[in-house]
């Protein structure tokens, strides 16, 4: 199991599912395609090997997978081709709606492409850094365990005072089990088994501080979930092992801490004025007070820990 989450790779079949998107941002007024060889065509429209290429980076589809995936490819484009001869007969893409979600998305690429191309260059990290990442977060490494849970799912709503007090006094999952039987209240069983690195530090701390058997509940906001830890193991990773996550994972860190030093720095040149301020948040209001949910991380660990007993 990875030791720092990443974002996984789309598969080739998520490519179809961006047909209506790229579909809808390719409508409008038609622009000379690049050259390169025709690999299909569709009412006089080529669809070129170029065209394939850019579908198989923007899928990023492995280098492995890419001869059995340019025919999936390929028919994605041409049905997207077909849609999108269709939408402009039937002009679709004068449609306001339509227009302004072109718009917007043709502003947030030109956005991303500056923003990429202002951090794309940093460096990568040292030897060093990937080390003292390592040695920092030991839970995540030389200590990491591999917790083995069995949980009961419930909805929140029947964890009511009669229920909680089920819970506290109950010595095994099967006892609560029993209870919410005889008491109609409906449940499922689930078995998981996470590390230390899965869970945030505070989390994966006091968890690992519990004795096997222990209850503690999570609310997950319309369901609970009644856990137990059955097993701890050691799950150690080396450095030489988690050394190409570590150095994945500062990159991102140093990227997302470019960009938003960049807009800073963009936003400190920009005239802004907030002209319809009855519409809009006070922007000198601390920003907690605008939005109490923009960290929502720490409100996930805030809630799993909450609800520990």
């Amino acid at each position: 199991m990875s030791t720092i989450k990443l974002l996984d790779q789309r598969a080739v079949r998520l490519a179809a599912g961006l047909l209506l998107l790229a579909g809808l941002t390719a409508c409008g007024p038609k622009e000379k395609k690049e050259s390169g060889q025709a690999l299909a065509s569709v009412n006089g429209e080529e669809i070129t090997a170029m065209q394939l290429s850019e579908e198989m980076q923007r899928a990023n589809v492995p280098a492995a997978q890419q001869p059995a995936a340019k025919k999936p490819l390929l028919e994605s484009l041409i049905e997207r081709q077909v849609l999108l001869n269709a939408a402009v007969a039937d002009k679709t893409d004068r449609d306001p709606k339509v227009v302004q979600a072109i718009e917007r998305a043709k502003a947030q690429i030109i956005a991303q492409a500056f923003l990429q191309k202002r951090v794309g260059m940093l460096a990568p990290p040292t030897k060093e850094q990937v080390a003292e990442y390592y040695a920092q977060h030991p839970l995540f490494f030389t200590q990491r365990k591999q917790l083995s849970m069995q949980q009961l799912v419930f909805a929140s709503a029947d964890l009511n005072d009669k229920a909680k007090a089920e819970v506290d006094n109950a010595k095994s999952l099967d006892e609560v089990a029993a209870w919410f039987k005889d008491n109609n209240i409906k449940f499922a069983r689930n078995q998981i088994a996470r590390t230390t690195a899965d869970l945030p530090p505070e989390l994966g701390t006091k968890l690992l501080a519990m004795k096997p058997g222990q209850l503690f509940i999570i609310k997950e906001g319309e369901r609970s979930v009644l856990n137990t830890v059955v097993e701890f193991k050691e799950a150690p990773v080396t450095l030489e092992t988690a050394a190409p996550q570590i150095e994945q994972y500062l990159q991102n860190a140093k990227a997302k801490e470019a960009a938003t030093a960049e807009i800073a720095r963009l936003r400190a040149l920009a005239k802004i004025e907030y002209l319809n301020k009855d519409e809009v948040a006070d922007p000198k209001a601390p920003v907690a007070a605008q939005a109490p949910a923009a960290d929502a991380n720490k409100q996930v660990l805030d809630r799993g820990v909450a609800g520990l007993k």
